[in-house]
């Protein structure tokens, strides 16, 4: 389903979903996540944290991002994510997907801008909530008023 609030190619559950999945989650690993301040990355993750979520920072490159010890793989961190965060070019979501299937996320979320419908089928198949092309940020300031 497409938010009508949503960008060009941006799908949706629904603002009832969104609120349930935002309520219900408590750690979400952030793929992509960059130690510069400047980064988007970073200023969502940032919010979310403040917001009171587990942030777990996916990024090979890093080690530590917000206090958070980071993983270089989904699949190399050692605790339940429920929802899956992604700051990656669209290519590079169908993998993610699949790693987020494997350690049994509830949701995968490709941030702002990216839309991979692969990437959407593999985590659908794979009994994952999609939302493509939205902002976690955004989303979560709108709907908490």
């Amino acid at each position: 389903m497409t938010s009508p609030h949503a960008e060009d190619g941006a799908v949706s559950p629904g603002d009832r979903h969104l609120r349930a999945l935002l309520a219900d989650a408590r750690t979400i690993a952030v793929v992509g996540l960059s130690s510069k301040p400047w980064r988007d990355s970073y200023r969502v993750a940032s919010y979310l944290q403040a917001a009171g979520y587990r942030i777990i920072p996916v990024n090979p490159k890093e080690t530590e991002v917000l206090g958070e010890r980071a993983y270089p793989a989904l699949t190399d961190v050692p605790e339940p994510v429920q929802v899956v965060d992604v700051f990656r070019r669209a290519e590079n979501t169908p993998e993610v997907a699949r790693q987020a299937v494997q350690v049994g996320a509830r949701a995968l979320w490709l941030q702002s801008g990216i839309v991979n419908q692969e990437a959407g089928r593999i985590a659908e198949n794979g009994g994952l909530s999609v939302i493509m092309g939205l902002c976690m940020m955004v989303e979560h300031d709108r709907l908490r008023s």
